[in-house]
């Protein structure tokens, strides 16, 4: 059908309005004109990138970055070369020779792997684990590349008539509108930073695809799960919003033995708060290796918002302002102790770094009676951490738990490990951890006790299965739990490998896996006798 003839007189029009007609630049100045920053100004402010994307492979020795020379030194004093240690497994036990360090580092992937050259070009096996280290040597120089790290821009709050998707990485970026994942380092970045919050989420979803159709969710853990669920999600057909939370008791979640992810920003943290909109959290890290934030005077001169209020003394007399400022001024210029460049990661995690002091933070030492803090960074998220066993604090919520508000996440325990300090007075061999008097030993039990769901996850097949067979060699342990969750893959692991320090051979996930236990309920029946 032929379109009127005003149609095509009217795109005419329009085109010699926009086509033909040149483009006038307007020189005039305006009231406001003065606020506007120039182009020569914002891109100044936009750092350029140290290194490149096709220029992130760089041996440890010769990286441009100091704690990156820094681990490869610390690999050097502490892995073994494979070689020289098959060649010593193979001879006399008693030999007094032992395996050299690494000191050669590979072309290939960067990283010192083994003593010399020679050895380099015999060991066959190390092909097979060669392009993993190499993916996290580029991985670790892109971090530190300055480069704008858009997987790190987190998106806001979810439409509420919008699903969220917990299938796997990538359908749940897509509903809940991260920027697109092009590439598979972009991948490994944004799911090391956000396994740990998104695993709990996927959990405890009522959309979690651990369901009773994939023989993930056991019947006893149905019921667990649901009692959850009845204070996270409001009932069928109400909306998912912020007023529902109004009349609602607070989810707390017990996050024991907490290492890197008490370090994580709260920011990240609050990507939980989203899924459930209508729900509050208190997040409880307690630990021994918890981070604490920063004291109160620290960073004052770059960071005024997150800063304690000034001393009361300087409100008192000209005098006192002046002795405080003096004394202010002088703890300023006192240089502050050396740190170290890069900590190693010898069998057992560092504690990490003290995190940022946020505005409402304050101290709960004399509420909990161990050093820890308090932050309530939203309405809606309120962290707690304490650096402490939990055995130490057990006693001031033992009386609290409620199984429809409380639950226990584990990351990567290590039930099944040897403990260090505790020896068997039987055998004389180290006992596991879970069932150590100054790990697990203690603590495993009392959380049976509350009939929470305790959610437990591991970096391996291999460290699953040696925690599940741990929980039947245990005291008080075996034989008094029910499953929640059957052991299997957690589709919301870490994608980046994780290397040790002192074997490079030795590649993990944070969280490949999850499971579930809960203490066993027993059913009391009334029997009835016809005398």
């Amino acid at each position: 059908m032929a379109l009127p003839r005003s149609v095509y007189r009217n795109a005419s029009l329009l085109s010699r309005r926009t086509c033909i007609r040149p483009c006038q630049h307007n020189n005039s100045r305006t009231l406001f004109s003065w606020l506007r920053t120039s182009d020569k100004d914002l891109k100044a402010k936009v750092k350029e990138p140290i290194l490149t994307e096709d220029n992130l492979f760089h041996p440890f020795s010769k990286s441009p970055f100091p704690a990156i020379r820094a681990r490869g030194e610390a690999i050097q004093t502490l892995a073994p070369c494979p070689v020289c240690t098959a060649h010593h497994a193979q001879h006399d036990i008693h030999v007094s020779s032992q395996p050299k360090a690494v000191k050669h580092e590979c072309p290939d992937c960067g990283w010192p792997t083994h003593c010399t050259e020679e050895h380099w070009q015999e060991d066959l096996e190390h092909k097979k684990y060669c392009s993993r280290l190499r993916e996290v040597n580029e991985d670790e120089h892109d971090l530190r590349s300055g480069r704008r790290i858009r997987e790190f821009e987190l998106p806001g709050p979810q439409d509420s008539e919008a699903a969220i998707s917990f299938a796997n990485w990538d359908l749940f970026w897509y509903t809940r509108g991260f920027p697109s994942m092009d590439t598979e380092r972009s991948r490994r970045h944004a799911s090391k930073l956000l396994t740990y919050p998104i695993t709990i989420g996927s959990v405890l979803h009522q959309h979690s695809g651990l369901t009773r159709g994939n023989q993930r969710l056991t019947p006893e853990g149905s019921r667990s799960v649901a009692a959850l669920r009845t204070t996270l999600h409001v009932p069928i057909g109400t909306p998912e919003t912020e007023e529902a939370s109004a009349d609602k008791p607070q989810m707390r979640i017990f996050i024991l033995g907490a290492r890197a992810e008490s370090s994580l920003p709260p920011h990240v943290w609050e990507q939980l708060c989203m899924l459930f909109p209508s729900a509050l959290f208190h997040l409880y890290f307690i630990g021994p290796q918890v981070s604490l934030p920063k004291p109160p005077n620290s960073g004052s001169a770059h960071r005024p918002e997150n800063t304690a209020p000034s001393s009361p003394a300087s409100s008192t007399t000209s005098e006192a302002t002046s002795e405080s400022q003096t004394a202010e001024s002088t703890e300023a210029t006192q240089p502050e102790p050396q740190k170290a460049v890069y900590v190693p990661n010898v069998y057992e995690p560092p504690t990490p770094a003290p995190i940022a002091r946020l505005k409402r933070t304050r101290e709960s030492l004399e509420l909990y009676g161990v050093p820890s803090y308090t932050v309530p960074y939203t309405p809606q998220l309120t962290i707690t951490g304490m650096q402490a066993n939990y055995a130490d604090v057990h006693a001031q919520f033992q009386e609290t738990f409620d199984p429809y508000t409380d639950c226990f996440f584990l990351f990567s325990p290590g039930f099944g490990f040897p403990s260090p300090t505790s020896v068997s007075e039987v055998t004389g061999e180290p006992l596991l951890q879970i069932a150590s008097p100054t790990e697990w030993g203690a603590v495993v039990p009392s959380l049976l006790a509350t009939k929470c769901p305790i959610f437990v996850t591991g970096f391996s097949p291999t460290d699953v299965e040696r925690d599940i067979k741990s929980l039947s060699e245990a005291p008080e342990v075996a034989g008094e739990f029910d499953w929640v969750i059957t052991p299997g893959p957690n589709a919301f692991g870490s994608e980046k490998w994780e290397v040790a320090d002192f074997d490079p051979r030795v590649m993990v996930k944070t969280n490949w896996g999850v499971w579930g236990i809960r203490g066993k309920r027993r059913d009391i029946r009334e029997s009835r006798s016809w005398f």
